[in-house]
């Protein structure tokens, strides 16, 4: 995996995707994993699971963003399947650096939500 790399599709997350500003920890954690696990999916050329409403949710939400990347970055049609799959889940660990762990929003953990 290339650091490049990995830093054009956090750029590209972090500009053009809502879902990982949801309001609850809970929530961002759930976006983040599902919506990547569909990119990963789509981006292998792998059919991915439909079969609930959350399922294809996710997969909405991951539809656009693997043609954009497609679209955007020369390199992203040239990566084997296996190194799509690192590639997101470094993508993964930062944006839940970003958005969770380093998030100063106190909102995210309130007991009352």
């Amino acid at each position: 995996m290339s650091q490049s790399h990995l830093d054009a599709l956090y750029d590209y997350v972090q500009e053009r995707c809502l879902w990982q500003f949801f309001s609850r920890t809970w929530d961002r954690e759930e976006n983040i994993e599902g919506v990547l696990n569909k990119v990963v999916r789509l981006w292998s050329g792998e059919e991915p699971l439909r079969g609930t409403p959350q399922e294809r949710l996710f997969y909405a939400d991951a539809l656009p963003i693997v043609s954009d990347i497609k679209g955007r970055f020369d390199w992203a049609s040239t990566i084997p399947a296996e190194e799509v799959k690192f590639l997101i889940e470094g993508l993964k660990s930062r944006l839940t650096e970003t958005v969770i762990t380093r998030s100063t929003n106190r909102e995210l953990n309130h007991h009352l939500y």
